[in-house]
């Protein structure tokens, strides 16, 4: 017989205190939040949220767009800023997707609604995380393989849950609030490499937030949503092996802890961004240039090869889902940040030349921890003088949350998203308040959020 996940689900989120969080996992819910601000500056001029904005055309309302000077409704505040969120890619990585870029907007859009305190959003997102992880580790198979965003179909429920606590619903409406999450859980990975994916994460927010406001106001919704045969967990499955018999982890063994939060260090799908870190140091071991390669090999696994579908990009949409692109700027320029995002760059004879010369080899072998660790990742690069020179197996990427960037890294990437999008808010001060949240008395005194 079936478990009552939905139900204790929702016992977990309505029942979760700030003092029931580990510590380190507080350190791991900062970072989140200072690293998807960080990420919705630079992405708040990009076309995708700057269309949704003028589609929605939000009036009045308490939540601010983009820390800017504009204001709108929470949900449709937290569609528009977490399609910025995710607009650049550059958001963390964990639980088969991109947890803060759907949380964090949602939850901070709803705690200006209700004046919510930074250990409120501390303990909502607590919350939220922990739900997505007990939905993911309750099927083993990638949801990619079936054409799921896990973004779009986990993010749905995580924000439900998220807003359900920051709400304090009892248990029952957070159960509702959950189930109603499960009911607009969407995404295809079909879409990568264009504006719907940052949309994706957007209307997950948006969802949660919806999901929790609905549950409070007496909808109503099944209580066994996510393990009924035809529930949530057995429809997205690829393959149908789901577990809906053991007990819930969720604040028993908290995922905060053991899996974290992985950090981009690069504005490209996270897949490239071991090949990256192994051609960049090959090359500055080796010292060689563009005009020295005559080839690149890369090992990589087979589903992180089916989201890389781009062999010869044309737009930076594009590039950040192509191996050939990573890889040949990395040699050209030296160096993958967001200012070589650029059409004029990714459309170089230089670069689409060398991009042609960029090969990919699927290994079905699986990773050992599941994703974002890699197993077996590798670069070769053979040079016309005939050398071959070698990466070697690449386990991890630099800022996974067993290698995490320092605090000065984190920083630097902080400052630069903000330069990139105009942000008019203090930077400096944003990022330690931020990093510091649980400190903060009121979400009002978060720089630009008053």
């Amino acid at each position: 017989m079936a478990a009552a996940l939905t139900r204790a689900l929702a016992d977990f989120v309505s029942g979760l205190a700030y003092e029931n969080i580990p510590t380190s996992a507080i350190g791991v819910i900062h970072t989140g939040y200072t690293d998807c601000v960080g990420v919705m500056l630079a992405g708040a001029n990009d076309p995708a949220p700057q269309l949704l904005k003028s589609v929605i055309a939000p009036h009045g309302g308490v939540a601010t767009l983009l820390f800017g000077a504009e204001r709108a409704p929470a949900p449709e505040a937290a569609w528009i800023n977490g399609t910025a969120a995710h607009a650049l890619d550059f958001d963390d990585v964990a639980l088969k997707g991109h947890p803060s870029t759907v949380l964090v907007p949602a939850i901070l859009a709803e705690a200006q609604a209700i004046g919510a305190s930074g250990k409120q959003m501390v303990t909502a997102y607590a919350a939220g995380y922990e739900t997505w992880a007990e939905l993911v580790r309750r099927d083993a198979e990638q949801h990619q393989r079936k054409g799921w965003h896990p973004t779009g179909i986990f993010g749905a429920i995580a924000a439900a849950a998220a807003c359900a606590s920051l709400r304090k619903l009892d248990a029952a409406k957070s159960a509702v609030a959950i189930a109603l999450g499960a009911s607009q859980s969407a995404g295809l990975i079909a879409n990568f490499g264009t504006m719907t994916k940052p949309f994706h994460a957007g209307r997950a927010a948006h969802a949660g937030i919806m999901a929790a406001r609905l549950a409070q106001a007496g909808f109503t919704a099944s209580d066994d949503a996510l393990e009924h045969s035809p529930g949530f967990l057995a429809a997205v499955s690829p393959g149908g092996r789901i577990d809906v018999e053991s007990p819930i982890e969720a604040g028993v063994s908290w995922k905060l802890e053991s899996q974290g939060l992985d950090i981009k260090k690069y504005p490209l799908c996270f897949a490239v961004h071991t090949f990256l870190d192994g051609i960049l140091d090959l090359q500055a071991a080796h010292g060689f240039g563009p005009g020295d390669v005559e080839r690149v090999d890369t090992c990589i696994r087979r589903r992180h090869a089916i989201v890389l579908r781009y062999p010869a990009p044309q737009t930076p949409l594009e590039a950040k889902f192509s191996m050939p692109f990573a890889l040949a700027c990395a040699v050209i320029v030296r160096r993958v940040g967001l200012t070589e995002l650029d059409e004029a760059l990714v459309r170089r004879p230089d670069v689409q030349a060398l991009m042609q010369r960029v090969h990919m080899t699927p290994d079905e072998r699986e990773a050992v921890p599941p994703p974002p660790g890699a197993f077996n990742d590798r670069v070769i690069v053979s040079l016309r003088d005939g050398r071959r020179l070698d990466s070697g197996p690449i386990l991890k990427a630099r800022g996974t949350h067993d290698l995490p960037l320092s605090a000065e890294e984190l920083w630097n990437k902080f400052e630069s998203c903000a330069q990139a999008g105009g942000a008019r808010v203090p930077a400096r001060r944003l990022f330690d308040t931020l990093m510091a949240l649980d400190q903060v008395a009121s979400v009002r005194d978060i720089p630009g959020l008053g």
